[in-house]
């Protein structure tokens, strides 16, 4: 998995580094996408090594990849993205390996539906992993805090997610004339302050929707679904969750 987020963050911050003629940039998406392929397999394989993910959550897995692909036709052609807050609290319950497998199937399988593919996919089946990732690695909450940590984060992967993508698009995009437009050679500060333009005046208005739209929903459903899941990893057994300690001696004292 940590491979699979460095060649991530590669694919997006790229522009920083290296020129567009000498990337390769034509070549880029499909090579980034089979790549991605075989490290969400590597990632799923580790997981059911280390017992995080077997059949069962195999099975919970392509269930929650088909509700992401079929609630993501509803916000399309608008600032309301419908994936995001199940993607979240998916990963925050059955960990960061699986938010990340999450988010790239979801994706996946959503442009296969939707006839979606295209060289933007790779980067937002990326984007979507990071989210799911990122939301297993969150501390430790429960009752209102949890939801109001996760609700908070779901609105802030809203803007990641579109500060993400809109670097895959970026160094293409624009007359290199403009003062919000990449331009190779330039120092990293003045580089990274005409992206920050860019984002502000190109997406920032879609981001909020999407904000908006996780931090409502987590705040509602979040507790429901949470429930949800971890009833089902309860009886599906996904992982020991529970250790029990050894007996103590008679040496060791009155418990």
């Amino acid at each position: 998995m940590g491979l699979a987020a460095f060649l991530g963050l590669v694919a997006f911050f790229w522009p920083f580094v290296v020129a567009p003629g000498k990337f390769g940039s034509n070549y880029a998406p499909p090579l980034i996408f089979g790549v991605l392929l075989a490290l969400v397999l590597c990632v799923v394989l580790s997981e059911i090594a280390e017992g995080g993910i077997d059949s069962k959550a195999l099975a919970m897995l392509g269930v929650l990849s088909a509700v992401n692909a079929a609630l993501r036709p509803l916000g399309a052609g608008t600032a309301v993205e419908t994936i995001f807050f199940v993607l979240v609290l998916a990963g925050r319950v059955y960990g960061p390996g699986f938010g990340f497998t999450l988010g790239c199937t979801s994706l996946f399988a959503s442009a296969l539906i939707t006839g979606g593919v295209g060289p933007w996919m790779p980067y937002q089946m990326f984007g979507c992993a990071f989210v799911g990732m990122l939301a297993g690695i969150l501390p430790r909450a429960t009752g209102r805090r949890e939801t109001l940590l996760l609700a908070v984060y779901g609105s802030l992967s809203g803007y990641l997610f579109g500060f993400l993508l809109n670097l895959s698009v970026w160094p293409f995009s624009l007359d290199p004339n403009s003062s919000i437009a990449y331009l190779p050679g330039l120092p990293f500060t003045e580089q990274w302050h005409r992206y920050i333009a860019f984002d502000m005046a190109t997406s920032l208005g879609w981001d909020t929707g999407r904000a908006v739209t996780n931090f409502v929903c987590v705040m509602l459903a979040g507790p429901a679904v949470l429930t949800t899941f971890r009833r089902a990893a309860r009886r599906a057994r996904f992982r020991a969750s529970v250790r029990f300690a050894a007996p103590r001696t008679a040496e060791s004292g009155p418990r």
